[in-house]
């Protein structure tokens, strides 16, 4: 299984992510070459080479006509009731979280975007719908945790507009990386989110800030020496979106390692995240739930009315096998799948809707391919493709359902869609 691991040990911000990631693309050039073809107004998107702690890696330079988010410690969210600006005034963090824009010393007009502006921004970006949509997930939960922390609507969170494009770009850019890389699994280490306090417009605020915390919220942290915020609101979003799970690096081979550093230099520490993209095929990517019982005392036509009603019930799969039963009687061995916790209200259905006294549970683990979709062309119009990927495999097939509308609107046997839509793959 393709799996990307994110190593958190000095926090995380929108930037250094990114420029963890790009380290582990094929086409670094066309990665740079789309984000700064993306549309933002004064954006410039640069690699440069960079140092912390001895360990060499990348520092991802966003610009905003000509201007780097640098050497402050900030946060982008206001409210209508507030229009002070959050600027974070002490100085352990990392220079590098331009991913929360705020109030400039030097002149830039000071207008304000709200979700929904920064919403209809990232629609226009040319981009995949589907690093799009992740885009303005992170967002949407960047809002939602900013509006509960200071306990207003979200309608009222906003954004400082010039300093907010280059926040885009970071998160759009994690998106876009972790799109290109396609991971079947995402794991991520504890957070290491600082300590101390942090001083903004509402005043003196723990580390982690309220809005962190949020966006933190069941996923294993710690604080420690450093001081200051290493984990911003923007850095919190993107993990936990993207996170399968949170835990220690799972075994993992061949992996290709990317580092991405901010400019702080802290005593005795790099100042990095790492991100390490490998194969882990030595454990299941999953877990399933069997329920098994043997039937020999029901019509063909009442099993299959069962089974028709536990696949209603939430049934991930159910299917039978001839079998025979004790005393040489013909039956079936039914097979129901689930997840684990459906396990007791399916159990009660097989009971009620079957002859069986008793059944058997299994829990086993499970590999399988990460489903997907997409769509190719034919000279009939588009058509719907279920793919699948993972443990080094991709696999691809035309949509019955999809392909079948086409060739009745067209008067076609479907054979002949489904042969065209297969040049496709």
């Amino acid at each position: 299984m393709k799996t990307l691991y994110i190593e958190c040990h000095m926090g995380a911000a929108g930037d250094m992510l990114m420029s963890a990631l790009y380290e582990l693309l094929e086409d670094k050039e066309g990665f740079l070459k789309t984000m700064n073809g993306l549309g933002l107004p004064g954006v410039h998107v640069e690699a440069a080479p960079g140092v912390s702690g001895g360990i060499a890696g990348t520092h991802m330079k966003v610009t905003v006509h000509g201007q780097e988010e640098l050497e402050h410690d900030h946060d982008h969210h206001e409210h209508e009731h507030d229009h002070n600006h959050h600027e974070h005034e002490h100085d352990h963090h990392h220079d590098h979280d331009h991913d929360h824009p705020h109030a400039h010393e030097h002149e830039h007009h000071h207008h304000h975007a709200t979700p929904g502006h920064i919403a209809e921004i990232i629609d226009a970006l040319a981009l995949p719908e589907e690093v799009k949509a992740n885009a303005r997930a992170v967002y949407d939960a960047i809002a939602r945790a900013e509006a509960k922390a200071h306990g207003c609507p979200v309608g009222d969170v906003h954004y400082h507009e010039v300093g907010a494009l280059d926040a885009v770009a970071d998160v759009t850019g994690v998106c876009y990386a972790i799109y290109l890389l396609q991971p079947d699994r995402v794991v991520v280490s504890p957070v290491h989110v600082g300590s101390g306090t942090v001083k903004c417009a509402h005043g003196i605020m723990p580390v982690p800030a309220p809005a962190t915390a949020n966006l933190l919220a069941g996923v294993p942290v710690y604080g420690g020496e450093v001081m200051g915020e290493l984990c911003t609101p923007t850095g919190a979003a993107l993990l936990t979106h993207f996170a399968q799970s949170f835990g220690p690096m799972p075994p993992m081979s061949g992996s290709a390692v990317g580092c991405g550093v901010g400019t702080k230099v802290f005593a005795g520490r790099a100042n990095c995240v790492r991100v390490f993209l490998g194969e882990d095929a030595q454990s299941a990517n999953g877990s399933i739930t069997e329920l098994v019982c043997n039937i020999d005392d029901m019509t063909p036509e009442a099993l299959a009315f069962a089974a028709d009603r536990l696949l209603e019930l939430g049934a991930l799969d159910v299917y039978t096998v001839p079998g025979t039963m004790k005393k040489g009687r013909p039956g079936h061995v039914l097979t129901v799948l689930c997840e684990e916790d459906q396990e007791a209200e399916l159990a009660r259905a097989v009971l009620e809707q079957t002859t069986t006294i008793g059944l058997r549970v299994r829990r086993c683990g499970k590999y399988f391919l990460t489903p997907g979709s997409r769509t190719v062309e034919t000279p009939w119009g588009p058509v719907q493709v279920k793919t699948a990927q993972g443990f080094g495999v991709s696999k691809a097939a035309p949509e019955y359902e999809s392909a079948a509308a086409l060739a009745r609107a067209n008067g076609l046997p479907i054979q002949t869609v489904l042969q065209e839509a297969a040049k496709g793959l």
